[in-house]
């Protein structure tokens, strides 16, 4: 009998009597093929462009076989879910209207759509992309997506917009062209993976978002990577920036999270920023070739330690009178401008490292100062603040500083797939 069950079960919770309709190829018939299906039916679109704003208000599936495109004539929203458990899949969505205050978009799921499902989908030329507006546990998944070219990008909208839709999952993407990727609002308990991020202002934004996970994401020269604002309890592991314009990852009132195993390259301004955020764990990130490897400010309690430091003009930036030691159980970070032995070969250095001075911080606050930097003067002041560290200011000092690289996953897949 155990060996029944589950497909005892899956019939029960299977609808009785679903039907699959095939529906031409014209002006309004996929409305009237929905005022008569049922929960469970599924809705077959031929080969060909419908002209219509539709309302999913059934738990159908409508599918596009991948070769249908329902064109919204710019119009509102094109495809409009209100039904739980609806799917739409395998469409392409164009021809969205361009009203932000209705926040016009190619698929919108609304706060009556509960575990409704967006896959497969190539969604253009929208004001928004897909809007999750309120829809718990949804799924956005297997869509490419790409905004107007025809706005500057503050005026267009977002590849993918939450708001208040807890549970819900963005996962297998490809957003481009849009204002931000995923740009999130006042929700919770959200997973954003394994998405493609290009040309942007942010790959993922999110303000008021806790308990949510970010992670193994790809963001490729956008404004900015990650940017995490005003939550607490989330998880930012594994995702990958390379090029992005200002920074590869900030966070701005993140408090107890974790910030693990993410590779940033080549950000022209900082790999991370940190402001007034407290109690993380920041650990085995990889920073690479930033103007800035990480600016540090108003943040406290965080564990800062095996993260690697290469290659970046000024690795860490923090103004204080204060010491912060980032390493913790005789383990620390890797620094790529230390210049320290390891006789007894554990793997530390044997003397801590400071990868900052007084004369950086006279350079951080008097930028003309840099005309001084091959003075004698400016060699005298660091030669004895070597010599003599109680004349340092403050700032980061790491007991135990690593002394090879540690390359997380994410930075293997990126240079392997590109």
């Amino acid at each position: 009998m155990k060996r029944f069950l589950p497909l005892l079960l899956s019939l029960l919770a299977a609808p009785l009597g679903a039907a699959e309709w095939d529906v031409p190829v014209r002006a309004g018939a996929i409305s009237e093929i929905l005022a008569k299906a049922a929960d469970g039916d599924v809705l077959r679109l031929g080969p060909g462009t419908y002209s219509e704003n539709v309302v999913i208000d059934r738990a159908v599936t409508l599918d596009g076989q991948g070769h249908a495109t329902i064109d919204g004539q710019g119009s509102g929203t094109v495809v409009t879910v209100t039904a739980k458990d609806a799917i739409v899949q395998g469409l392409t969505v164009i021809g969205s209207g361009s009203d932000h205050g209705e926040i016009d978009s190619g698929i919108k799921l609304t706060k009556t759509a509960d575990r409704a499902i967006a896959r497969d989908n190539v969604v253009k030329g929208n004001l928004y992309g897909i809007d999750i507006h309120g829809a718990k546990h949804s799924l956005v998944t297997g869509n490419v997506v790409e905004g107007r070219l025809d706005q500057r990008m503050n005026d267009r909208g977002n590849g993918v917009y939450i708001w208040n839709a807890p549970g819900a999952v963005v996962d297998g993407n490809d957003i481009r062209w849009g204002r931000d990727g995923i740009f999130v609002n006042s929700s919770r308990d959200n997973v954003f993976k394994n998405n493609l991020f290009r040309d942007l202002r942010f790959a993922v934004h999110f303000m008021y978002a806790n308990g949510s996970e970010v992670s193994g994401n790809v963001s490729i020269g956008n404004d900015l990577g990650y940017a995490i604002m005003f939550t607490k309890n989330v998880q930012v592991i594994g995702n990958a920036s390379l090029d992005d314009r200002e920074h590869g990852i900030a966070f701005n009132y993140t408090n107890s999270s974790e910030i693990r195993d993410n590779y940033v390259r080549g950000a022209k301004e900082k790999c991370a920023f940190l402001y007034n955020s407290h109690k993380n764990d920041f650990s085995g990130n990889w920073f690479e070739s930033c103007a800035i490897g990480i600016h540090f400010t108003g943040s406290d309690k965080n564990d800062i330690l095996g993260n690697s430091f290469v290659g970046n003009r000024t690795q860490v930036k923090l103004v204080s009178t204060n010491w912060y030691e980032w390493s913790r159980d005789g383990r620390g970070n890797y620094w790529s401008d230390n210049s320290g032995f390891d006789v007894d070969g554990d793997g530390i250095a044997d003397q801590p490292f400071r990868p900052n001075d007084s004369m950086d911080h006279v350079l951080w606050t008097q930028p003309a100062a840099k005309l001084l930097m091959g003075s004698p003067a400016v060699q005298l002041v660091r030669w004895s603040q070597s010599a003599f560290p109680a004349l340092l200011p403050g700032g980061v000092i790491d007991s135990n500083p690593l002394m090879t690289p540690q390359m997380p996953e994410a930075g293997r897949k990126v240079k392997t797939d590109g």
